[in-house]
């Protein structure tokens, strides 16, 4: 279920129109969502009184408040799943399409194999982790078990790096800094190490982070990460 049907099935809830597979889906749902909640406290009392003028045997169609307010939420449904299904096919399409072109690709510019850009890409992997993985990292030297490497680039403005960290215990503030030749230093980046930390037991993926200094990259000696306290956790010389 979708969080945009997830929204709209509040009124078809009230009524008690659900399907048993979308009515516990929705119910999960109203657990983690106040505005859901809200309007459905809303919905209640309508609902109620709805609910209870229930036709009078024998005595013809129900009222046509109800029945026009229950049709319109029928078609809404069915309406939604249409949509679902035509969004699910366009996004199987699409990845047909793009794993397709892929694979042709793959095979145009190496021979049977996929190029390293596309060899290392997956659909979880962030810009900084993708622009690691895509480069040629230079190994840093860290302490106290602490370890990692950085990709650099020269841009235009400055110098834009990627950084991957393993080994760094939490919780603790560290900055990613750029050190010229001339000693002048800028920080990059900064962030927060939440306990237990990264690439550690019990939380053993690795940190990726990237940056950007207006110091051009002929002129940086090294990259350092610092914490908030001055103590240098790794040091990437360029």
């Amino acid at each position: 279920m979708t969080s945009q049907v997830e929204h709209t099935d509040v009124g078809a809830y009230a009524l008690g129109l659900l399907e048993e597979d979308d009515r516990l889906a929705f119910e999960s749902h109203l657990r983690t969502c106040s505005s859901c909640r809200f309007e459905l406290s809303d919905l209640a009392g309508v609902a109620g009184v709805l609910q209870g003028i229930g036709p009078v045997e024998d005595a013809g169609p129900p009222p046509e408040g109800q029945a026009g307010v229950a049709d319109l939420l029928r078609r809404k449904k069915a309406a939604d799943r249409r949509a679902r299904r035509g969004t699910f096919l366009l996004g199987m399409a699409a990845a047909v399409a793009l794993v397709a072109g892929g694979l042709t690709l793959g095979t145009q510019l190496s021979g049977g194999d996929p190029p390293p850009a596309m060899a290392g890409r997956t659909d979880h992997m962030g810009p900084a982790e993708q622009f690691y993985a895509d480069g040629t990292p230079i190994a840093g030297k860290g302490v106290n078990g602490v370890s990692g490497g950085l990709v650099v680039e020269s841009k235009g403005w400055g110098t834009h790096a990627a950084l991957k960290l393993s080994g760094v215990k939490g919780p603790l503030e560290c900055e990613l800094v750029s050190v010229g030749k001339s000693g002048e230093r800028r920080v990059m980046t900064g962030w927060s190490v939440p306990a237990p930390g990264y690439g550690v037991p019990g939380s053993p993926a690795p940190l990726y982070m990237h940056g950007g200094s207006a110091m051009p990259l002929k002129e940086i000696d090294r990259f350092e990460v610092v914490t908030r306290t001055g103590t240098t956790l790794l040091t990437v010389k360029v």
